[in-house]
């Protein structure tokens, strides 16, 4: 990839570090404390397997004369075993690998650099991810700044046993079982597991991000509800921040609220999004389940793509406007997306913005939502697999380079990769050669901005115990805030001296080292923690609220129950990420919390609810709580979310009392019945299947699917040599009058002004984001290139009729909408198949009967819409 095209922020400069052939297919990287970068190689990644028999590599690379360019590399270790690892951590002289199914430490016991069997340890650490040769499986290993290790997995299912005989079941419907390797691991899958309960008492769905101890015990899962997060990243605060993937237009980056469910799955781990969108409700919300109480903000939610490596930086060498700054791979747009986190309440606001590309224009290729399609112009080729900060300070990208991202493929057959560099003009490296036998050199190490090479300093500095204290409690005056945040962690694994110098920080005037300071002394063996989580859940920072709260899951209610009511007084409503803080606190204890709250700030008309207590019961979702919310739902006096807020708590809850109100709720006009009866009929046989649902449906005369009738909607096939010329309607003049006038040919697929259906895409402000020729091509040729999650489907029936639309819930019965908004629900014992539709559901201009003219009119027309 040239340099010249690849553009990054202010006044740094992009240059290659290392390139092919020195390394092949990056998957995953990492630097050790000399500034080598150890690469994870895949050249052998699905499709290609066998491509090099010999099995993939970690390969080693260094810059031996400081010119900023690697001029030296060799072999670590590779082995038939294997296969696309996707991730890599070099700790020490201990290199973790990630390679499912198993978590492989290898230890260079005479530290050369080469793996020796001879000499040199092999063993694996856990085993039981599935996935084998699949990218939804186990990912890179990330050093804590509480000392433990952090890493993550795909949704393809996991049954994991740690050193300490602790097992963890995380399953769900999805197995990632495809083509030659398809079985599962231990002849389970996954679905079989899913919903069961693992040995915490908790029960775990899809990806998800864990973390343990360096000797394989203590595993616990922090998060869950993931489809493919390929990576983490903790700061020196503790915030764990990740990217993850998605299937139609709806790609995140998230602060993984800790114990936090995202979404992806049902609660039981067997239902998609899709079965579960309900009406109204976009692609972005309905597939991390935004309206679900137990679910947490998704974050920033940028459209279709395929995100990779992440990392925070936290060193100086860029800039202080720098510091702090969350970088996240996207390897379907060619780009290293950028954000400066900043607190909001106790989550975070992430603002986007492009560090580095190659596709500035972001004309994209090759990616699953462009349907695989690839371009030959370089820019698309572009294909960040990993970001890592090195400690020289500057920052380091490994490019897969590839014409084709995702679907499990690549074309490149070459398997180059290159190592790029981003830092100052004119920068020279320069990496701290630090003694390890002296305190000195341990505060530098633990200094360090590449997050493993700290692992060295805390580690040294743990090991001398008290001996270090002093010098670690300097540390809390250093100038920058993350050193001083990797201090506190420290110094409460230090003795009793150091946990009383973190208990004095519980009081400092800045928010955010008092919330380090209580996740610190959590750390602490034995350590009495309601004596100060009493007094910070008054807290005026919803920070330090946020993780008391979370502190709280497991403790028992005759114990945590003063401190969640406290908690309880200081939600507002609006703030959802300490609203779903405060309901991990509440786990296994909501029907005592729920008579807590209500009998101790309960308020007695739900019409009159702040919003602080209609948050809090929508949260505990108790059947106790049906009849009140049952007055919300059903009042017009209340705003449409209020009432499907309303309707959404109802519905979480099992009883005949939540039938009931359901059933008198589906008379309500618009969107609140509507809503109503997608409970009813998405969740009869599951939920509800105890209370005669099916039955009431007949002879309440709303679905009986023995007497339903399906209408058949095909969208005839357009011919191409009829498709109207674009450069002929580029040239006309658009009289916006007359586009008004026949843009009424949209109205049935679309939104125009305050008419149409909603189907297709809303066309107000569309021409404005979109651009004149991208609208022209769309309505010439719609099948061009199809917005996302505008994808059609094709429904077959036993009975051969055919409906072409869109799913809106793939549950029984299906939900298909079809061209004018039509909407039908077609029993599942009258499918046969359903597939991809594989054109647009649009028709096209000449279908319409429209000229040329015609065009340019509605264009004109659309480009004064917003």
């Amino acid at each position: 990839m040239p340099t010249d095209i690849l553009s990054t922020v202010g006044d740094l400069e992009v240059t290659v570090w290392a390139s092919s052939p020195d390394l092949r297919n990056p998957t995953n990287f990492d630097v050790d404390r000399d500034g080598r970068i150890w690469v994870a190689e895949g050249v052998n990644y699905r499709w290609s397997k066998g491509r090099d028999p010999e099995g993939d590599r970690i390969a080693v690379l260094e810059d031996t004369n400081g010119d900023g360019k690697a001029d030296k590399s060799w072999t670590f270790v590779q082995e038939p075993e294997l296969i696309a690892p996707l991730g890599i951590a070099v700790i020490d002289n201990k290199i973790y690998v990630s390679n499912t199914p198993d978590l492989i430490v290898y230890t260079d016991v005479d530290r050369n650099l080469i793996f020796d069997p001879r000499i040199d340890k092999r063993e694996v650490l856990l085993t039981g991810f599935n996935g084998i040769n699949h990218d939804h499986s186990l990912h890179s290993v990330t050093f804590g700044p509480d000392g433990l290790l952090y890493l993550n997995h795909g949704n393809s299912g996991a049954l994991v046993t740690d050193r300490g005989g602790n097992t963890i079941r995380v399953g769900s419907a999805y197995d990632g079982l495809l083509g030659r390797d398809s079985k599962p691991l231990y002849g389970v899958y996954p679905a079989e597991y899913a919903g069961a309960k693992s040995d915490d008492g908790h029960v775990y769905v899809g990806g998800f991000a864990m973390r343990l101890e360096e000797d394989g015990t203590g595993l616990e899962v922090i998060g869950y509800g993931f489809r493919n997060s390929y990576e983490q990243t903790i700061t020196s605060a503790g915030n764990v921040f990740q990217n993850d993937n998605d299937d139609p237009p709806a790609c995140r980056t998230t602060y993984l609220l800790e114990y936090g469910n995202t979404g992806w799955f049902s609660e039981d781990g067997l239902r998609y999004w899709q079965a579960d969108r309900r009406p109204g409700q976009d692609i972005p919300t309905a597939q991390w389940r935004q309206n679900d109480p137990g679910v947490i903000p998704a974050g920033d939610v940028y459209g279709a793509g395929a995100p990779t490596g992440i990392a925070y930086y936290e060193g100086d060498v860029l800039g202080k406007g720098l510091r702090g700054m969350l970088l996240s791979c996207e390897a379907a747009r060619n780009v290293v997306f950028g954000y400066l986190p900043k607190e909001k309440g106790a989550g975070f606001e992430l603002e986007r913005f492009n560090f580095l590309t190659s596709n500035e224009e972001e004309e994209l290729a090759g990616t699953d939502g462009k349907g695989g399609r690839v371009s030959n112009e370089i820019k698309t080729f572009f294909r960040p697999s990993d970001v890592v900060v090195g400690p020289d300070g500057a920052i380091y990208v490994a490019d897969w380079f590839d014409p084709r991202v995702g679907g499990h493929s690549d074309q490149d057959k070459t398997a180059s990769g290159t190592i790029y560099r981003i830092a100052p003009k004119g920068f020279v490296p320069e990496i701290p050669n630090f003694d390890l036998s002296a305190d000195a050199g341990r505060i530098e190490a633990l200094k360090s901005p590449a997050v493993n090479v700290r692992a060295l300093g805390f580690k040294a500095l743990k090991a001398s115990g008290q001996e270090s204290l002093p010098a670690v409690q300097g540390l809390l005056e250093d100038e920058n805030p993350f050193i001083r945040y990797r201090a506190i962690w420290l110094l409460a694994q230090l003795g009793e001296k150091g946990v009383e110098t973190v208990e004095s920080l519980l009081i400092d005037e800045d928010p955010i080292v008092r919330a380090t300071a209580y996740q610190s002394l959590r750390m602490v063996d034995g350590y009495n923690l309601l004596e100060v989580a009493g007094g910070l859940s008054k807290d005026s920072s919803a920070v330090v609220r946020r993780e008391v709260a979370v502190s709280m899951r497991d403790m028992p209610f005759d114990k945590a129950g003063d401190v969640i009511l406290e908690l309880a007084k200081s939600i507002d409503g609006t703030d959802r990420t300490e609203l779903e803080a405060w309901g991990i606190a509440c786990i296994g204890k909501e029907d005592d919390i729920y008579k807590l709250i209500v009998a101790q700030i309960g308020e007695a008309d739900p019409l009159e609810w702040s919003d602080r207590y209609a948050a809090l019961m929508w949260r505990l979702t108790r059947a106790s709580s049906v009849a009140d919310f049952y007055i919300r739902a059903s009042s017009t006096a209340l705003s449409t979310k209020e009432r499907l807020d309303a309707l959404t708590a109802i519905a979480f809850t099992s009883s005949r009392a939540t039938v009931d109100a359901l059933f008198r709720l589906v008379g309500e006009e618009g969107i609140v019945g509507e809503t109503a009866k997608w409970w009813l009929l998405n969740y009869r046989n599951t939920r509800f299947a105890n209370f005669g649902v099916d039955a009431r449906l007949k002879a309440e005369g709303i679905y009986d699917p023995d007497t339903i009738v399906v209408s058949g909607s095909v969208i005839p096939q357009p011919q191409e040599e009829n498709y109207l010329s674009l450069d002929r309607v580029l040239s006309l003049n658009g009289d916006v009058e007359r586009g008004a006038a026949k843009a009424a040919a949209c109205y049935v697929c679309h939104k125009v002004g305050d008419s149409g259906v909603e189907y297709g895409p809303d066309l107000n402000g569309w021409t404005s984001r979109q651009g004149i020729e991208s609208t022209i091509r769309a309505i010439i040729n719609p099948s061009e290139d199809i917005a996302h999650g505008f994808e059609g489907r094709e429904v077959v029936l036993t009975d051969g009729t055919i409906i072409n639309g869109l799913l809106e819930s793939q549950g029984d019965p299906l939900m298909v909408r079809s061209m004018g908004g039509l909407r039908q629900m077609i029993p599942g014992d009258r499918v046969e198949r359903v597939k991809w539709y594989n054109r647009s559901l649009m028709l096209s201009a000449d279908q319409l009967g429209l000229s040329e003219q015609d065009v340019a009119d509605i264009v004109a027309y659309l480009s004064t819409l917003e």
